[in-house]
């Protein structure tokens, strides 16, 4: 049976290497669609790979480790989500795409951060009011980016969330008057995205990075540190660090992410190990492809 595997930024390079793209959701999910393989393995989280079958219904969907789960996903209750969006009958429900089908079912559009500001924004030029879930600080940084109050879920990103302004301050308190760039994935808390030169998607601050110049300047980012490391190995003429997370701890890395081990991802590649999303009720599975559906027409024409 032929097969593709997919890999996301977040995985560890021995992960990317054995995979046959690395991207970030959007990117994933287009190429998920788009397959033509038996199999596809999907060396991300659970629900990237639930998006994948959606899109790719014929395709033999498998997920390396079963507990490759998301902080978003784990932190929304369907029936504390259904009751929230009832509470907002007038308002159109953007979902990001770090949610389960069953959260997705209740979605009238799904973004991802790359394309979730001009989404939002060609709601607003039409008129519609908006509500957004289920990531609290991208929520808040549409809203302030867009001038506009947009009721926001409460769940947020643990790596994400663990960024501090306060020790990003110090830090950049040692290089005096000279500060540093900062770039930041929109999961970040406000205090850091209020401070960052650029703010963007996983594939859009890797982009910014590639393209850089070279000054002076060090470079700080606020994402997963697989990406971070991706950017060094890319560009080592820059100086690039990660900002400080609140606590001395390992949780600038996803620690769903990486439960894909390579053993785990090479077993399911040779079908011999991993979970086959072959769980889903098509009913839900497809009320939820609807708003995914939206969100890849959008990508395609620029309308909604």
């Amino acid at each position: 049976m032929k097969t593709v595997t997919l890999a996301h930024y977040y995985t560890t390079k021995e992960v990317q290497d054995m995979a046959d793209h690395v991207g970030d959701s959007l990117d994933l999910a287009q190429r998920a669609k788009e397959s033509n393989a038996g199999r596809i393995v999907f060396a991300g989280v659970r629900f990237m790979a639930e998006t994948a079958k959606m899109l790719n219904p014929e395709a033999e969907v498998i997920l390396p480790d079963w507990n490759s789960t998301c902080s978003l996903v784990e932190q929304t209750d369907v029936f504390d989500l259904w009751e929230w969006r009832a509470d907002h009958p007038d308002h159109v429900h953007v979902m990001y795409i770090n949610s389960s089908v069953g959260q997705k079912a209740l979605a009238d559009y799904i973004v991802t951060s790359r394309n979730a500001e001009p989404i939002v924004q060609k709601l607003l030029e039409k008129g519609q009011k908006v509500i957004f879930s289920p990531d609290r600080n991208m929520g808040n940084w549409l809203s302030r980016k867009l001038g506009v109050e947009i009721p926001s879920w409460s769940a947020v990103c643990e790596v994400h969330d663990q960024f501090d302004r306060q020790r990003l301050d110090e830090s950049f308190a040692k290089y005096g008057g000279r500060i540093p760039y900062l770039i930041a994935h929109p999961e970040s808390p406000m205090p850091i995205l209020e401070e960052a030169n650029y703010i963007g998607s996983t594939a859009g601050m890797l982009d910014w990075v590639d393209r850089k110049t070279l000054d002076d300047k060090d470079i700080f980012v606020a994402t997963e540190f697989e990406l971070v490391r991706m950017m060094r190995e890319r560009r080592p003429d820059l100086k690039i660090w990660q900002v400080p997370v609140i606590a001395d701890c390992r949780c600038n890395e996803c620690p769903y992410m990486k439960l894909n081990s390579a053993a785990k991802v090479k077993a399911a590649i040779a079908g011999t190990g991993g979970t086959v999303i072959n769980y889903l009720d098509p009913d839900m599975m497809a009320r939820a492809k609807v708003p995914v559906e939206r969100m890849m027409k959008f990508n395609e024409t620029g309308k909604i």
